[in-house]
C-alpha cells in the first residue's frame, strides 16, 4: 500500500525555496479545474494556462482551483507569483513525501495531508498527498493525479444553495477534509470485515495459512497508521490554530473533524489489539496442539516401558528359563502385557490425562 519515503540523491542539499518536483510522477500532464460560486451562481471551467487564472481573482465570489499533477515547475512558479504564495509553500507542495503539516503564511494557510482511496476491483489502497492553500476568497487544492474523490463536494456546490456556498473558503476546506476522513473510515470498515472473517477462521482452524493472513493484515494496519495518525495531528493543529483565516462560526466543524479523526485512530488501535490478540490465540492454539501431541506420545511411551521390560527379560539368552518351555507361556505373556496396557490406559483416563 505504501512505502517509507526515501530521499533521492539528486534532492540532497536542495534549497527549501526551490520549486523542484521531488516525487513520483503520476500523471503525464497537469489538469486544472476552477469553480467560482456565490449564493446564486456557479461557474466551472477547465483551464490550460495560468494566463486564464488572471480572470479568477474576484473577491466577490469564492474560487476553488483544483490542480492535478505537481511536476510542472514553471506552472508552480506562475501560481506563486500570481497569488502571492511564498515559494517555500509550493516547494512543500511539490514534495509529496513530506509529513502532513499545517503552516500559516502572510495571506493564507497551507495544509498537507494524505488521502487514501480503496480500489474496489484490485482490492488495493492508493495513497496520495493532497495539499491545500487557503486564502480569503481562494482555495487551491493540489493532487498528485486525477481522481474523483472530491466529486461529492463539487455536486453539493452545483446543486445546493446551502452553507457550502456562503460560508467561505475555510468551510470549503473543511468539506474536503471531511471527504478525506470519511475515506479513512470507509477503508477501516473494509478491514473490519476482514478481521472478523479471520477471527472466525481462527476459531475453526488455526493452521499455518491463517498466520500468514494475520501477519499480512498486521502489516497493512501498520501502513494505515503511518498515514492516518499524522493526519490527526493536522486536524488538531487546525482546530487549535489562532488564525483569522478560520472563522469562529466554522470552528465547530473542525471540532467535528477532530472527533471523527480521533474515532478513526481509536479504531486503528482496536485493530492493532485485535490482531495482537489473534496472534496470541494462534500461538496458544499451536502450543496446546503440540502439548496434546506430546501427551499422546508420552502415554504410548509410558505404556511400552513395562512391555519392553517383559520382552527384554524373555529375550535374554540364558539356558534355563522355565517359562520358555511352558506350553502356554507365550499366550500368558501376551495376556499380561495386554492387561498392563489396559490398566495403565484406564488409570490415565481416570486422571484425565487425555
Amino acid at each position: 500500500m505504501t512505502h517509507i519515503p526515501v530521499k533521492r540523491k539528486e534532492d540532497i542539499g536542495l534549497s527549501p525555496y526551490e520549486l523542484k518536483f521531488r516525487g513520483e510522477k503520476k500523471t503525464d500532464r497537469v489538469f486544472m479545474n476552477v469553480i467560482t460560486f456565490d449564493a446564486e451562481n456557479v461557474k466551472e471551467a477547465d483551464i490550460v494556462s495560468t494566463e486564464e487564472l488572471r480572470f479568477y481573482n474576484d473577491p466577490e465570489v469564492i474560487t476553488w482551483l483544483n490542480i492535478d499533477g505537481l511536476h510542472n515547475e514553471a506552472l508552480m512558479s506562475d501560481i506563486a507569483a500570481l497569488f502571492s504564495i511564498p515559494t517555500y509553500i509550493l516547494s512543500d507542495v511539490m514534495n509529496p513525501s513530506l509529513r502532513p503539516q499545517v503552516e500559516e503564511f502572510d495571506n493564507g494557510l497551507f495544509v498537507s495531508i494524505k488521502m487514501l482511496e480503496f480500489h474496489e476491483k484490485k482490492g488495493k489502497i492508493w495513497v496520495e498527498n493532497v495539499s491545500f492553500v487557503m486564502m480569503e476568497h481562494l482555495l487551491i487544492t493540489f493532487q498528485e493525479k486525477r481522481g474523483d474523490a472530491f466529486n461529492p463536494v463539487k455536486e453539493r456546490i452545483r446543486k445546493h444553495k446551502t452553507k457550502i456556498r456562503t460560508s467561505g473558503t475555510d468551510y470549503l476546506m473543511f468539506a474536503l477534509l471531511d471527504v478525506i476522513i470519511d475515506n479513512y473510515m470507509y477503508i477501516l470498515g473494509r478491514f473490519d470485515e476482514k478481521i472478523e472473517n479471520v477471527e472466525d477462521r481462527l476459531i475453526l482452524n488455526a493452521d499455518k495459512e491463517i498466520l500468514a493472513v494475520i501477519n499480512n493484515l498486521k502489516r497493512q494496519i501498520n501502513n494505515l497508521s503511518r498515514e492516518i495518525k499524522p493526519a490527526r495531528e493536522v486536524i488538531i493543529t487546525l482546530m487549535k490554530l489562532d488564525t483569522d483565516f478560520i472563522r469562529e462560526g466554522n470552528r465547530v466543524h473542525y471540532k467535528e473533524l477532530r472527533d471523527n479523526i480521533n474515532q478513526t485512530v481509536e479504531i486503528l488501535d482496536y485493530f492493532h489489539e485485535s490482531l495482537y490478540d489473534m496472534l496470541n490465540i494462534y500461538h496458544s492454539s499451536m502450543s496446546t496442539r503440540l502439548n496434546d501431541i506430546m501427551t499422546v506420545l508420552t502415554i504410548f511411551s509410558v505404556i511400552f516401558i513395562p512391555l519392553t521390560f517383559i520382552v527384554g527379560v524373555y529375550g535374554m539368552n540364558f539356558d534355563y528359563m522355565p517359562e520358555l518351555h511352558w506350553r502356554y507361556g507365550y499366550f500368558m505373556v501376551w495376556g499380561i502385557m495386554v492387561v498392563i496396557a489396559l490398566v495403565m490406559l484406564g488409570y490415565f483416563k481416570k486422571r484425565k490425562w487425555f
